[in-house]
């Protein structure tokens, strides 16, 4: 046996990691003590000759650790770093049919040889995420003729993993088989030369094995310092918590004498040994022989023996022009005791994965008496079947029992001295590893205790062994101490129970074994559930000898020298045949074929192959999906949008949606698949009663009847899988009807109220619990859920999420799979609320996963021995535990019964109220204890990762009066969101069924004109001496396919954040995106469905959009849909016609705006004015006078003259100090304010201010540093002090966000106020009717929360009065009502208005229907060659400003269109196909030897120069992305005459390292010929699934992206220019930096962190330049964004474009009027 080695698992082999910087070391473990090792970096890359047993090629060369300058005296040629081309493959179904996946697209391969010399190929597949590693790999033959062959876990669950912890449940890992790769390297002096490498790029390629060690590839290993050995396997299978990941790797290079067949046979060699040994399914029961295949491995392991496996990113550049620019980036670092590698057939190296037990025969012949032999061989068969984890319950009557499972070396064992406690445990094990738990109980009660549990696993179908030990048959019926008849004592509820006889060498031991055997096939079998036997014994209960004679063993030679159960059960399986199906499933899929209106159930899910099937079940099926909470899939985290590509829809909400009458009505199903076991809805229970009869299919792998609605039509007996291979197999018409869109509008509809409610409640409810909990989990951890409240709760308001991201799985699944599941369980067997603490501890041992418990505070009563289990923490990761308190059964007040019965007779038998304390509990228990009350104490709690590896209760205190009304507010809201979703829908359903999101119609035009009005005065927003008389903005409009048109109104506050030059570059920008838009019906809910719709139809983020242009959007969107229904923007956001009229006022009150300036008597003589007119509320601007004492005098002047019948107000625009607003407040407080508006400067003092001045306050200011979630920020103000909000919904980003804000307000008891900012008629005839549709929901809220009457509002709309005339023709419908005898706006009025828009032309300045795209070709000639470059140009030559934009490899110039139009308005932009992309071309005139022009950075410099020179004689701004931000930066600094300003996006100066330069030189090479190999559409798949575009593949246009990326009329030049322009063959221009002359903008996106230091490290030495102040240099991080800044966050990028471009226009008038002085 070889001495100790180390092993590795480095993921992407890394490119030259001799070049780590001088001093870089890594420490290993060897043995006890550590040691410092400079080896590893260059030990994976040296080389050895093709061997016998590792046939894969192998890359020639060694380097040693100096040896920097002697690569880069290397010649060219003598250096090839070679690319991993990865092809990824749909899902399978199994593992099974993942393999054949993979052999066929070989074969395919294999009838199309790829041209090329060399390559290294990767096919993949994702493949359910159950761990089968072991199982495989175990499965392989002792004399495989096919090496390596390794297993290597992942098993983290343990700081020490032992050989122990593969029997707790079969841990995750990676099983490798065959050499496709190798990297080794001798340790000889002299060897220099290097030749051929893996890239870094190389997709999830991963090596494997040992450094340190000298293999000889046949019979021997030693360990030596400098000797490495790394393979890459030709199958691999890499399990994740996510996915696992089945992939074939081909490697081959002639130029190494080892051809593409070569490699074909070595991997047909390996592939034909898998398919032979690997099980269907791999058996779902494989615990059963895992000893034994263990066992057969036979190698004597060395201990101690660490074994460390890394996962690398890879040793990649670092462009900061460091001297030392390669660096290993480290991944993770774990440490891994479990392994076992077959190097060859004499070469085994295994650590931990095997125990060198004494012999058996020892083990029973050395028990002093037979109760221990007996006791010994039930234990000992038990480990042979798998089952090793052992509860026990003290006693004495078992003693021989627990004794033989606490010695056994492989047994893993509970005590507890609760058996009702210790049986919970145990069913949650089972519940967690799939597997059975062993309980070992004395005799008498100690065994009735076991009932519960026993009932709630035959109910669950949970395997269980009961191992109970009874008094002999001479101390039954006697009167014997603890002695009762535990003859057949669990009746029916166990599936097999047998007594044995006391212990005697009379009967054979092997009838023991076979009884065990017998057991455990009953358990496991189709109905899975609990089995009993009975083991009495008589006295000695102890370990004193007695005589007894081995002839009782017998007949157990073979079973002793092996390690196989005595009885193996065989299961004789139908052949596969030709994949067609036969007999009576052809029915059910008939039926299934023929639905028009199907729906699929997921009830509870147990196993991860089953909800793996499912949703690919779902995905074939394409019907609408309702999943229970226990289906795993009902919490399911995205993984990525739904893109452009069908997905299956899940009904999440249909309980709450069922609260409404109108939606029960419409639910109709002809065809209802459930898989799983039981709904926890009833309400969806009770619909399908409601719409029988239909056909329902039921699939389950149990016999039993699960019908309690008697509904069932078609049972099939199966398990998921193989059902789901059925219908797979079969073909499906694709078909969606009218109930499958209508169905995921109300889902939309319906989660996105329930989430508003939840955020907008200030209170932590029980609701927000689940709620949030959700959020909380990811596939690392699992949840168990308590019967009862907590069950139905987070069933109804548990959300699935949107922000989950993981490598793997966005590498994997991509759209294929779109979503993880999250694990989730509970005791719905007989849903009790017993013994659930001690279930939740047991799923955790079995999952090993961290697991989050939620159970009610009776629930958590009633198992508080359950702590006592809580607290040993055996064998799992810690726990968090949330207890509801609300101090009973809260359930009980949901119920009829709580309407019909005494509150004292409620309490005291049914809440079974309490006031235990909890906290003293846990203190009793040594467990810790955590309170929480408020929602961000829970948010802490859950989600970020406590330091504190230990189990946590939570207490979380709820009322069972409050958790009612919140329940019963949370189901009236629902139901009102189901109805006006009806209300948009029915009438609408004409529409197409297969329209994703009830998308209506096109947008046909749109355009945009600039006004400009006179006003009467200066507007109040303009304080001092502004003369501004006028006010300017533009009116949207928008046409649909219909001839409908809608116009909106974008009035910007000229200002910091907004002003009319940036606003109509975004105008620009959005003409551009909404051309041929879709709209959705959903529209107007206004709750959330515009932000969602603008990001999934126009692919930007709705916070990236100015609020005045997305409010002039939202109400252009909004009219043309009222148009299109013969309706009013009022109606449409009614959604239900009948509602119109009832509750809706026709008209709005209007409050007067005054501006105080004046004395007091001349403001008092103003607003008696306005009295008169009719005005019945009046606000006056207050902070504008020298002191606030001033202001006081004034607004007492006010009340004294108009008297205490008007409604004042006053706004102070946050000016004061805190000390200026109490004073102020002081004097006024007897002046009746409705409310003051932002009193004071800091918004941290305006509580402070209402309780110390006892003034209402309300928001105004405050509102618009909201961004996409102002509720969250609203919560600090639900203080009664504060009164209102005064919403600008073109400050506040339209009518979506104000009408949040505004039921928020309703919600809390404040009043929601419009105000206008100085609109013209158009938006004022807007606000009115939303005005209006608001006070309508104030009106139902108080209807909801029965507080009465709600009193109307006055909406600051007055400053219509400062309108001198108006953009629309008509008269704005403002008057004093005959009803009321106030001012008020009519709602008639401004429907009619607003349907038929009259532009008054006298005040439109121009119009713009988009901005045209000129595109032609221009020559440029260099270096013998004509380049004719594609050029598209946009705008006109302002000021001289010439803008010209360079896009990135694979980019063409249309990239760049939507930016150039949103700079239109300041610029001349021009956009150009670089040489060699998209549709320019290139003539040559050379010799015919030279067909092709070197696309070097310099050739590519002077064309664009000489392109210049063409367009403009004045200088130019240049542009560059990526690719193009480098050619932008070198033509800036060789042609700084030429350019005024370079902007360079996600850009770098190149590489400075001449080493690292070689090594990019030969990867672009690389990749230059997998694309001219494979084809533009593979190198596309492969480069887009790098780490870089990680942010982008998240963007809803992605596929449209990328398909772009294929229009190139010549892929040889798109090759060529990759190599030749690579960073390794571009000059470095670091050094150039310091003297850089033009003005430079460096942009970057948030989350690209690569060139977020690069931009930094660059800003760093260009600031080192002598340039004169007059020169930028600046950074621009844009938010929310990646590597392609431009085309995630277009208009974040135009603004920063637009100011950089305008501080260049500044610097350069400074610089000429300075010069100018100079001359002069």
């Amino acid at each position: 046996m070889p001495p100790p080695c180390y092993s590795l698992l480095l993921s992407n082999p890394p490119i030259l990691p001799s070049l780590i910087p001088p001093g870089y070391t890594y420490s290993f473990t060897r043995g006890p003590q550590r040691f410092s090792s400079s080896s590893l970096p260059h030990s994976l890359h040296g080389i050895g000759r093709n061997i016998e047993v590792a046939e894969g090629v192998q890359f020639d060369g060694t380097i040693a650790s100096s040896s920097r300058e002697d690569v880069n005296h290397e010649n060219e040629e003598d250096l090839m770093v070679q690319v991993c081309v990865t092809r990824t493959l749909p899902p399978a179904l199994t593992l099974e049919l993942g393999l054949e996946r993979l052999i066929e697209a070989v074969d395919q391969l294999k009838a199309n040889p790829p041209k090329s010399s060399t390559g290294v190929l990767r096919f993949q597949v994702a493949v359910p995420p159950r761990a089968k590693a072991l199982f495989w790999f175990c499965s392989q033959p002792v004399s495989s003729g096919v090496f390596p062959v390794f297993f290597l876990s992942k098993d983290d669950t343990l700081e020490d993993p032992c050989y122990k912890s593969l029997y707790v449940k079969e841990p995750h890992g990676i099983f490798g088989i065959g050499d496709a790769l190798s990297f080794l390297h001798h340790s000889k002096a002299g060897q220099t030369t290097i030749k051929t490498f893996l890239s870094d790029e190389s997709g999830m390629v991963k090596a494997y094995g040992f450094p340190d060690i000298d293999f000889n590839g046949n019979s021997s290993v030693h360990s030596k310092d400098g000797s490495s050995y790394f393979f890459v396997p030709q199958i691999e299978l890499d399990e994740h918590e996510e996915i696992s990941i089945l992939a074939v790797t081909l490697a081959w290079n002639d130029s190494l004498s080892y051809r593409f067949e070569q490699a074909i046979s070595s991997y047909e060699k390996s592939v034909f040994q898998v398919s032979c040994h690997v099980c269907p399914n791999l058996e779902d029961h494989w615990f059963k022989h895992l000893k034994s295949s263990l066992a057969k491995l036979a190698v004597k392991e060395i201990h101690p023996l660490t074994l460390e496996h890394m996962e690398f990113a890879t040793f990649s550049r670092r462009d900061h022009g460091d001297a030392n620019e390669l660096l290993l980036l480290q991944k993770s670092i774990q440490s891994s005791c479990q392994f076992h590698c077959k190097l060859s057939p004499e070469v085994v190296l295994s650590n931990n994965m095997l125990h060198q037990e004494a012999e058996v025969s020892n083990l029973l012949k050395d028990q002093a008496n037979i109760n221990a032999v007996w006791a010994s061989a039930i234990i000992e068969e038990c480990t042979r079947l798998g089952l090793t984890y052992f509860c026990v319950a003290p006693g004495s009557r078992s003693s021989h029992l627990a004794i033989a499972a606490a010695n056994h070396p492989l047994t893993t064992c509970l005590a507890c001295f609760d058996e009702r406690s210790l049986a919970f445990h145990a069913i949650g094990y089972a519940k967690g590893s799939l597997k059975p738990a062993v309980i070992i109980t004395s005799s008498g009660t100690a065994v009735s205790n076991l009932l519960p549990a026993v009932v709630e696993a035959s109910e669950d179908f949970l395997p269980l062994l009961l191992l109970t030990a009874d008094r002999p048959p001479e101390l039954q019926g006697v009167g014997a101490n603890q002695a009762i008849n535990q003859i057949n004592h669990f009746g029916s509820f166990v599936r097999f129970f047998f007594n044995l006889p006391p212990p005697t060498d009379l009967i054979p031991v092997r009838m023991v074994l076979t009884t065990v055997d017998s057991a455990l096939h009953w358990a496991t079998g189709s109905a899975c559930g609990p089995v009993h036997l009975n083991c009495p014994f008589r006295d000695p209960l102890d370990s004193s000898p007695t005589n007894w004679s081995f002839n009782c063993l017998n007949g157990l030679d073979t079973w002793m020298s092996n390690a196989k159960p005595f009885t193996k059960y065989f299961q004789v399986q139908s052949l596969k045949g030709n994949g067609e199906t036969s007999g009576q499933i052809t029915e059910v899929l008939q039926v299934i074929k023929e639905a028009k209106k199907g729906l699929l159930l997921i009830g509870a899910i147990h196993t991860e192959d089953e909800i793996w099937a499912s949703l690919l079940l779902a995905k074939e099926l394409m019907w609408p999906v309702v999943a229970d909470v226990l289906s795993g899939v009902r919490l399911r985290k995205l993984s990525k949008p739904f893109l452009e590509k069908w997905t299956p829809v899940f009904i999440d909400h249909l309980d709450h949606a069922l609260l409404s009458d109108s939606v029960r009505n419409l639910i109709e199903f002809d065809v209802v698949i459930q898989i799983g076991s039981r709904i926890t809805s009833k309400r969806v229970s009770q619909v399908l009663e409601k719409c029988f009869p239909f056909a329902y299919i039921l699939v389950d792998k149990h016999p039993c009847r699960h019908d309690p609605s008697h509904l069932v039509t078609h049972r099939v007996q199966s398990n998921i899988v193989q059902f789901a291979n059925c219908v797979l197999k079969s073909i499906f018409p694709w078909r969606r009807s009218k109930l499958d869109g209508h169905l995921q509008a109300l889902n939309g509809a319906i989660a996105r109220e329930i989430s508003f409610q939840l955020a907008a409640e200030c209170s932590l409810t029980e609701p927000y619990v689940a709620h949030m909990l959700s959020k909380a989990l990811t596939s690392k951890s699992a949840l168990f859920i308590g019967n009862s409240m907590p069950i139905r709760d987070v069933d109804m308001y548990g959300c699935s999420s949107g922000n989950y991201y993981s490598h793997v799985v966005d590498m994997m699944l991509s759209v294929e799979s779109p979503c993880q599941w999250i694990q989730v369980t509970g005791n719905r067997g007989a849903s009790g609320i017993d013994g659930l603490l001690s279930t939740a501890t047991g799923f955790a041992v079995g999952c090993k996963k961290r697991v989050v418990c939620v159970v009610g505070d009776i629930s958590f009563l009633h198992d508080t021995n359950g702590l006592a289990i809580l607290k040993q923490r055996i064998a799992r990761k810690p726990m968090t535990v949330l207890v509801i308190n609300n101090r009973g059964g809260g359930i009980f007040r949901l119920l009829p019964i709580a309407k019909r019965t005494e509150p004292s007779v409620l309490n005291q038998y049914f809440y079974t109220s309490h006031d235990i304390s909890i906290k003293n509990l846990c203190l009793a228990h040594g467990v810790k204890y955590v309170h929480v009350g408020r929602k961000s104490e829970l948010e802490e709690t859950l989600l970020e990762p406590s330091l504190e590896e230990m189990d946590c209760i939570v207490e979380v205190e709820s009322s069972i009066d409050a958790n009612a009304l919140v329940h019963s507010t949370l189901e009236s809201f629902a139901r009102q969101a189901a109805n006006k979703s009806l209300g948009i829908i029915l009438p609408n359903s004409l529409l197409h069924p297969m329209i994703d999101n009830v998308h209506l119609f096109q947008v046909s035009g749109i355009q945009y004109s600039r006004y400009r009005v006179r006003l009467c005065d200066r507007p109040t927003i303009y304080s001092g001496e502004s003369s501004q008389f006028h006010r300017e903005g533009f009116i949207l409009s928008l046409t649909l396919e219909d001839g409908s048109v809608g116009c909106g109104e974008v009035a910007p506050l000229d200002s910091s954040r907004e002003n009319l030059m940036d606003v109509e570059g975004q105008l620009q920008l959005i003409l551009h995106l909404m051309k041929g838009a879709k709209l959705s019906h959903m529209l107007p809910l206004l709750n959330g469905s515009f932000s969602s719709w603008i990001r999934s139809e126009l692919g930007i983020t709705a916070s990236s959009i100015f609020p005045s242009v997305r409010c002039g959007l939202e109400m252009a969107l909004l009219n043309a849909m009222a148009v299109r229904h013969d309706s009013s923007l009022l109606g449409i956001l009614h959604c239900q016609k009948e509602e119109i009229g009832s509750v809706q006022p026709h008209s709005v009150p209007i409050c007067a705006l005054v501006d105080s300036e004046g004395t007091p008597s001349e403001v008092a003589y103003v607003a008696r004015k306005l009295v008169e007119e009719g005005f019945s509320a009046i606000k006056l601007k207050v902070a504008r006078r020298v002191n606030s004492v001033q202001d006081a005098l004034v607004l007492q002047e006010v009340r004294r003259v108009v008297g205490d019948q008007i409604e004042l107000r006053a706004d102070a625009n946050c000016r004061w100090t805190f000390e200026e607003a109490i004073t102020f407040g002081l004097l006024v407080k007897k002046c009746n304010l409705q409310y003051i508006e932002e009193p004071v400067q800091n918004k941290d003092d305006l509580i402070r201010f209402c309780e110390e001045s006892g003034l209402p306050v309300a928001l105004d200011e405050t509102l618009d540093d909201f961004k996409e979630c102002p509720l969250r920020m609203l919560s600090k103000y639900t203080h009664p002090g504060v009164v209102a909000v005064v919403i600008k919904p073109s400050v506040v980003g339209g009518f979506e966000n104000a009408a949040l804000i505004a039921r928020w307000a309703q919600q809390h008891g404040k009043m929601a106020v419009i105000s206008a900012a100085y609109e013209s008629g158009l938006g004022l005839s807007a606000y009115i009717l939303f005005a209006s549709y608001l006070e309508t929901l104030n009106v139902k809220t108080f209807r909801e929360s029965k507080q009465g009457m709600a009193s109307l509002v006055a909406h600051g709309l007055g400053t219509y009065k400062w309108l001198n005339e108006d953009v629309m023709m008509k008269s704005l419908g403002i008057s004093r009502s005959p009803y009321s005898g106030f001012i008020e706006g009519s709602v008639a009025d401004a429907s009619k208005n607003l349907k038929d828009v009259k532009i008054n032309k006298d005040v439109i300045v121009r119009t713009s229907i988009g901005v045209l795209v000129r595109r032609y070709e221009l020559r440029v000639d260099v270096g013998g060659f004509s380049h004719f470059v594609r050029i598209n140009e946009v705008g006109q030559n302002l000021e001289g400003s010439v803008m010209l934009f360079l896009h990135g490899f694979l980019g063409t110039g249309e990239e760049w269109i939507p930016i150039m139009k949103g700079i239109s308005g300041s610029a001349r932009c021009i956009s150009v196909d670089i040489p060699g992309h998209g549709s320019s071309r290139v003539q040559s005139h050379a010799s015919e030897t030279q067909k092709t022009p070197p696309y070097s950075m310099e050739m590519i410099a002077e064309a664009l120069y000489k392109l210049m020179e063409q367009i403009t004689p004045g200088k130019v701004t240049i542009v560059g992305y990526s690719m193009g931000g480098r050619i932008a930066l070198y033509t800036a600094l060789r042609f700084s005459n030429k350019i005024e300003g370079a902007v360079i996006v996600s850009g770098s100066p190149g590489i400075k390292d001449p080493a690292s330069r070689k090594v990019q030189r030969a990867t672009d090479d690389s990749k230059a010929r997998m694309m001219v190999d494979h084809g533009l559409e593979i190198f596309l798949e492969n480069w887009y699934n790098r780490g870089l575009w990680k942010s982008l593949r998240s963007h809803p246009h992605f596929r449209k992206i990328v398909a772009s990326r294929l229009i190139h009329d010549d892929v040889l030049s798109v090759a060529k220019l990759l190599s030749d322009l690579s960073t390794g063959r571009q000059p470095s221009l670091w050094e150039e930096l310091a003297v850089c002359d033009t003005n430079v903008s460096l942009v970057y996106g948030e989350k690209d962190v690569k060139f977020k230091k690069i931009a930094t490290r660059m800003y760093v030495e260009m600031s080192k330049s002598n340039k004169g102040e007059n020169y930028i240099i600046e950074t621009v991080e844009i938010p929310e964004t990646g590597h392609a800044v431009h085309l995630e966050s277009p208009l974040l990028l135009i603004l920063a474009l637009r100011k950089f471009l305008t501080r260049v226009r500044k610097n350069s008038a400074e610089t000429a009027f300075s010069e100018a002085l100079v001359s002069t």
